[in-house]
């Protein structure tokens, strides 16, 4: 067979442009041509022919990453938001969407995108530690992206795509070994933490060697313009000129936003913000119910001696809060159950010299506890749990509680499983998995709580109230969030004539945190801490200096008037300054944003 002469692979088109052709296939198709084979299967060849298909990029303005992910339905919001990343911001974003809109749905398609493109191989996420198998598992699950959790050290460098804590990554020996690789795309969940440019995180971000980098954070400016300047530069150094520069063009007296339109136009060069008013995507409704039980004479009696005990042993400390912390916990386990004060107690005794007076007082506590048969509380939960006759979440803030439940509930024959912190990753996807394919109640401690998606249940019972409310939103917001179908049913139990029940007064009336939107609560304990003042140190003061009931309601009515006032803690300003300040700074974001409003966004004009 005559063959045939090709031209030269390369030719020259112009001065500084050459074009290659691949060849080296043309040989081998010749050989088979002449022997007449051998030649691959039909059906071989139509799957390599729908796998070329497969592949195909018609568009470069159309998402490659959704015919690769099926199953996922995005919003429109977090389409337009990937799309504007790519084509508008070329990689480098902050995603401030509102709490509940799913950035890290969004963070996720556009990583996806960009692996499909060739454009990243090497990934490094920056999340909070309670949040790091979280986003391992959506990336796994969602995206069909091999993101791993940092373990070990050699992970950093042998894991092309890999979630860690920022704790994690820039202590050592991590923290050269990160330093010295180069990432094609950095993400950092919870970014506002990043807003000041003298702390540690943002020195180390601002060193990792990145092409691109996603910032995700629902509040990107609180009071402070300077807050904003810090977290651009760090996206784009530069962007916004050296920071006298953007003082003077943006920032007036008191640090007043100036020249919002030109400011505006600056922030959505690199940010994205959706806003959930007026439509678009919708929650369903929480519904709360508060029950307080009445204590059994024994459990009342065990509440008022460790009462006495815990303020006996504050005044001994002369009021030094710092020294007492151990029985403060104490005064607030006697509201969660005979357990949790046991097993504290039993700690506290070990840990005192043998000739130690307060040993005498804690074995008079022991006689008290042994005096309890019923648990009020425990009863009441399981009253409940056959009432609903579907899925329940129970959370306690205590081991001991937790296991006292478990084995309560199992001698009445509910099927229970735990969640808690001290389980290793794959024990929490096993009791997950228990939980939506066998069990009716999950019992889960703090820790445990942080982190997990629990929308395909919508009942939560709080067997224990923390006293900080940002933590209660946590335990709410593992059902109750983006993908949750139901209403959500709330049960609070609080005991009657206890700190728990006006702690309860403090959630429920003062802060009205049951009723707000979601993120709200953020706010307005954010600009209630910024003041130097601390939510769970006021209250264990309350608890321990108050005389009576009264008198502790009075200290607590008076402490939640401090959460609506001013975030700012600017004392040289007036009162109407600051807060001109923050509506300035309120309207200069929604400037800049977009709000998700009929499955459309429309670019939102000044209010």
């Amino acid at each position: 067979m005559r063959k045939t002469v090709l031209p030269e692979p390369t030719r020259h088109i112009t001065e500084h442009l050459t074009l290659t052709f691949e060849r080296s296939w043309h040989e081998e198709l010749e050989a088979r041509l002449e022997k007449n084979g051998p030649w691959d299967h039909y059906t071989h060849y139509q799957l390599a022919y729908e796998s070329e298909q497969a592949g195909l990029i018609r568009s470069f303005e159309e998402l490659q990453a959704l015919r690769h992910l099926p199953q996922l339905r995005p919003l429109p919001h977090q389409l337009e938001a990937a799309q504007r990343v790519l084509h508008e911001m070329r990689g480098r974003a902050i995603l401030a969407d509102e709490v509940g809109l799913g950035k890290t749905i969004e963070a996720g398609l556009i990583l996806k995108e960009y692996m499909i493109r060739g454009l990243v191989k090497k990934a490094l996420i920056l999340v909070p530690a309670s949040l790091v198998l979280q986003w391992v598992r959506e990336l796994n699950t969602k995206f069909g992206i091999a993101a791993a959790a940092q373990k070990k050290s050699y992970m950093w460098e042998t894991c092309d795509v890999i979630v860690a804590s920022m704790d994690t990554a820039k202590r050592d020996p991590h923290r050269d070994i990160v330093l010295n690789l180069d990432y094609d795309m950095l993400v950092i969940d919870e970014a506002h933490k990043l807003k000041n440019k003298k702390t540690t995180n943002y020195q180390f971000v601002s060193e990792l060697r990145k092409k691109y980098c996603l910032l995700l954070t629902a509040t990107p400016v609180q009071n402070d313009l300077s807050e904003l300047y810090n977290l651009i530069t760090l996206l784009k150094p530069g962007q916004l000129g050296v920071q006298n520069s953007f003082l003077a063009n943006y920032v007036a007296h008191k640090r007043l936003p100036k020249n919002e339109s030109l400011l505006q136009q600056e922030l959505q060069k690199v940010m994205i913000r959706n806003r959930r008013s007026d439509g678009g995507v919708q929650f369903t409704k929480r519904f709360v119910k508060n029950i307080t039980l009445a204590l059994s004479k024994e459990e009342h009696e065990l509440y008022e001696a460790v009462t006495r005990f815990v303020k006996q042993r504050y005044e001994d400390a002369r009021g030094d809060i710092g020294s007492v912390l151990a029985l403060v916990t104490l005064q607030r386990e006697v509201c969660s159950s005979r357990d949790a004060v046991f097993i504290t107690l039993v700690n506290l005794f070990k840990k005192l010299p043998e000739d130690s007076p307060v040993r005498a007082g804690i074995w008079e506590l022991v006689e008290f506890i042994r005096n309890i048969k019923a648990n009020t509380k425990a009863e009441t939960v399981l009253k409940l749990i056959r009432e609903i006759n579907d899925k329940v979440i129970i959370f306690t803030e205590y081991r001991a509680s937790q296991e006292y439940l478990l084995n309560y509930l199992k001698e009445h024959n509910i099927t229970a499983v735990p969640y808690r912190g001290g389980m290793n990753r794959g024990k929490k996807d096993w009791m997950m998995d228990l939980f939506k394919s066998r069990a009716q109640v999950m019992v889960a401690t703090e820790a445990g709580g942080e982190g997990i998606n629990l929308q395909f249940c919508h009942h939560i019972i709080n067997f224990d109230l923390p006293w900080n409310p940002m933590r209660v939103e946590q335990r709410i917001g593992r059902v109750h969030r983006l993908g949750q179908t139901e209403d959500v049913k709330i049960y609070n139990l609080s005991t009657a004539g206890t700190i728990e029940e006006h702690i309860l007064h403090l959630l429920h009336e003062k802060i009205n945190m049951f009723e707000l939107a979601i993120g709200e609560l953020d706010t307005i304990i954010e600009g209630f801490e910024r003041k130097g003042q601390k939510l769970e140190s006021n209250l264990m003061k309350i608890v321990l200096e108050s005389n009576d009931a009264a008198d502790m309601r009075s200290k607590i009515d008076t402490l939640s008037g401090s959460f609506y006032g001013d975030t700012e803690g600017d004392e040289e300003a007036p009162d109407d300054k600051r807060g001109e300040r923050r509506r300035r700074i309120v309207t200069l974001l929604d400037g800049a944003s977009r709000t998700v409003s009929g499955g459309r966004e429309e670019a939102n004009p000044r209010r």
